[in-house]
């Protein structure tokens, strides 16, 4: 498999400025010399080590001049820049794939004395990779069932070997992987106790309820992975969870672990290695606490990685994950939670999430539960699976220099 940067620490220096104006991120590192060979190197161990091959044998053999995907791309719509196409985007990584990967493109070379791979086409797929957010709003109505937003994931991954990674995903991966915290948000074990001690003590403030968030507690049936983010940034999310397992009589039966507690996986936005690595971590963990099932908070690329890569990379642990909105849903419709419908009288819509509604996976589950104690619930146009992306996905939100792009372009047409 390509060698991939995250095998160390890295020694982090300012990007150098003559570097600063080909990405609209910062970077890490980078490497500037060879980097088409090191490109088609990456590309070729890639193809060798993995099962990419068949869907870019497929998608290579297509035309992709029909433009359905346009009018479903929230970036195009904003900019109607045809580099924003998504098909477009796919095409700059296949046209290398045609060109170096398969006998007819290595012939056609031949003849029409085509280079193939330079430069100026890895500058400008580390700039449109970054653009799409990977909400695969595009798939659903492409005739050929092209996945634009796996191409984008597979070329972020090539150029990840390079170093080509916003610095902001780069960073708190290493962290997660290598550093003392263990999580992309550098939170020591002693601070998950001191925000866990705080946040039970303002449950209790607030309904007059002792509550205790288990830690370490060997045996539980669910262990618990929010986006660690959540415990800066989100205690209600996390108050919200604690109210709702208790309520519907598991305090007993889950855990929160200190060898790993980030449900967050940045690999899903840059790199398959990394994925993976994440994804042993979190069921190393649960391995340790002999717990059986994977809980998952409200974080939508989470609920995503778990689901869908725990069975792909946990090895011979495959533990079922469980979204939060599954786990109260199945409380609800079993008699264990009362909820009051006259709590809130405000006007309520809700956001899908690309990561978890655009498969069909979790659309339905929140619905109930908000109808279930909300009166005035009104729906988005459109919703579901068709809903548009909220311009953040594909690990847009965590890079601050992408900040304007995703309030401006990506997000417009949610907004």
């Amino acid at each position: 498999m390509a060698q991939t940067v995250m095998h160390e620490k890295a020694t982090i220096r300012p990007q150098p400025e003559s570097e600063k104006p080909r990405f609209p991120y910062h970077l890490i590192n980078p490497v500037t010399e060879n980097r088409v060979q090191r490109f088609l190197e990456a590309f070729a161990a890639i193809i060798e080590h993995t099962n990419y091959k068949p869907v870019l044998d497929q998608y290579a053999r297509s035309s992709m001049k029909c433009s359905s995907c346009t009018t479903n791309c929230p970036v195009y719509t904003a900019t109607h820049d045809a580099k924003d196409m998504p098909c477009y985007r796919s095409g700059l990584l296949l046209k290398t794939y045609r060109r170096h990967f398969t006998i007819a493109g290595w012939l056609r070379s031949k003849v029409t004395g085509d280079p193939g791979l330079v430069e100026e086409d890895i500058d400008e797929m580390a700039n449109l990779f970054y653009r799409c957010t990977a909400c695969k709003r595009c798939t659903m109505e492409c005739p050929l069932g092209i996945d634009h937003g796996l191409m984008t994931h597979l070329g972020r991954w090539i150029l990840g070997e390079l170093r080509i990674v916003p610095k902001g995903l780069e960073v708190s991966t290493i962290e997660q992987l290598h550093g003392d915290s263990g999580n992309t948000s550098a939170i020591l074990p002693h601070a998950l106790l001191d925000t866990l001690e705080f946040l039970e003590e303002e449950i209790e403030e607030m309904l007059g309820l002792k509550m205790k968030y288990p830690v370490d507690e060997v045996g539980r049936e669910f262990v618990f992975f929010p986006a660690v983010s959540d415990y800066l940034m989100e205690p209600e999310t996390l108050m919200g969870n604690l109210a709702v397992i208790h309520a519907a009589g598991d305090a007993d039966n889950w855990t929160i672990g200190t060898g790993d507690f980030d449900g967050i996986n940045y690999g899903l936005f840059y790199s398959d290695h990394v994925l993976e690595r994440v994804i042993r971590k979190m069921v190393g963990e649960v391995t340790r606490l002999g717990g059986r099932r994977i809980l998952i908070g409200e974080c939508g690329h989470a609920s995503r990685t778990a689901r869908e890569f725990v069975p792909v990379f946990g090895g011979d642990e495959v533990y079922p994950v469980i979204n939060i909105m599954e786990y109260t849903l199945e409380k609800l419709e079993q008699g264990k939670l009362d909820l009051d419908p006259n709590v809130i009288t405000d006007r309520v819509t809700y956001h899908d999430p690309c990561n978890i509604a655009r498969s069909g996976w979790i659309v339905e589950q929140p619905r109930r539960i908000i109808r279930s104690f909300i009166r005035n619930f009104v729906e988005m146009t459109p919703h579901g699976k068709h809903n548009y992306c909220c311009g953040g996905g594909g690990g847009t939100v965590s890079v601050d220099e992408l900040h304007d792009f995703r309030m401006s372009v990506a997000g417009k047409r949610k907004a």
